[in-house]
């Protein structure tokens, strides 16, 4: 079986429009959450928004997959090459925007543009912008998306379906009903982000997306391409517990990860970094932090970037992945933006430093109980 290898990335964030500023912002502890209120109905909160006004999904898609293909070196048309493209949220702002028309039965404005608003849109969009008429795919599994559209992606090269896909997810969660929703959940934060932080507050919504180029390593070697680093395994699994809180005992998670070692052939402490899910609420840290404690005995480094891109919810694994991928590629810790002091028994990474990194791990736990893992390696 060929192994799957990433030769491209597109990286946009609240810290930066490419991959290039979000890794040189994310070392130097920068942050892009800011106090906002882009809806006048609502109270303002901190965000982490890439403009002054919520973005909108489609036009950041085609931003991040152009910056994707541009960094791999390869131009469209790319008719063979599969399409993995997922979204949490997908165009809940585009409906919350129709909604009042249809309630108020003024639906001719709209015709069948609403056809363009159903959840698998985006991948397709994404099939027509490059010109791929093979395989195309729009998983949604909260916010394991982004590294389920990955584990998606390496499968159908492993299977011998593809030799090359684009695969990623993309958020743009800043809308009336997500910010009320998980206000009302009690999840949102009030000053920021501060993922394993004594004084964490919960989490602070972001827009952004990470899409990456997968190919074979033959195809890879064939075009002479740059590769970042090799997809070693993956693990998925469903905590079937709650629809929104984590098993306290994250069993299934602890699930996730072992199977992800055992696809990578790997042992626990041949594992460097983990990217943590860390998204700074009360719950996800203290189990995620049992989860590694109870894995990784060797006390890998741990680090969440949220604490500077904000939760991007279904993109946020994707997000995670391309971090990890620059941390191989520089050999440099990202660091976990917003920790001052911890009394978690972890590795954290406070300020970013260089280290030996060969082999990573990226962890992604969604509410419902979505777990999806993957390894990374030089």
């Amino acid at each position: 079986m060929d192994s799957v290898v990433v030769t491209g990335i597109g990286l946009t964030s609240a810290i930066g429009e490419n991959l290039e500023a979000n890794w040189q912002n994310i070392v130097a502890l920068k942050t892009g959450i800011r106090l906002q209120q882009p809806f006048s109905e609502l109270t303002a909160r901190p965000l982490a928004m890439i403009a002054n006004q919520p973005v909108e999904l489609q036009k950041l898609t085609q931003l991040v997959v152009f910056s994707a293909l541009q960094d791999a070196g390869i131009n469209p048309p790319l008719p063979d090459c599969g399409v993995v493209i997922g979204s949490s949220r997908a165009f809940i702002a585009t409906w919350e925007k129709m909604a009042p028309d249809i309630y108020a039965h003024r639906t001719t404005q709209w015709g069948n543009n609403w056809l363009n608003s159903l959840p698998h849109m985006n991948a397709v969009s994404v099939a027509r912008q490059i010109g791929a008429t093979g395989i195309v795919l729009a998983p949604m599994a909260a916010c394991a998306t982004g590294i389920s559209a990955l584990i998606q992606a390496a499968l159908l090269i492993q299977t011998g379906q593809c030799v090359r896909v684009i695969a990623g997810a993309i958020e743009a969660p800043i809308t009336r009903m997500t910010i009320t929703g998980f206000a009302q959940m009690g999840a949102l934060a009030k000053t920021g982000a501060y993922p394993f932080d004594k004084h964490r507050e919960g989490l602070v919504l972001g827009e952004g997306g990470a899409v990456f180029i997968l190919e074979s390593a033959k195809l890879a070697k064939q075009r002479n391409a740059r590769i970042y680093g090799k997809v070693l395994g993956f693990g998925s699994t469903a905590d079937a517990y709650h629809s929104n809180s984590p098993d306290p005992e994250g069993k299934m998670a602890v699930a996730a990860v072992k199977q992800c070692l055992k696809r990578s052939t790997l042992e626990p402490n041949d594992i460097d970094y983990i990217h943590a899910h860390g998204t700074a609420t009360i719950l996800n840290d203290e189990v995620e932090s049992r989860i590694i404690k109870h894995v990784f005995t060797h006390r890998p480094y741990v680090s969440s970037t949220k604490g500077a891109t904000g939760h991007t919810i279904g993109a946020s694994g994707a997000v995670g992945v391309a971090f990890s991928l620059l941390a191989l590629k520089n050999q440099i810790l990202p660091p976990c933006v917003g920790l001052r002091e911890t009394d978690f028994d972890l590795n954290l990474v406070y300020k970013a430093h260089i280290s030996r990194i060969e082999r990573v791990m990226c962890f992604s736990f969604g509410f419902g109980g979505t777990n999806a893992v993957i390894a990374l390696g030089t």
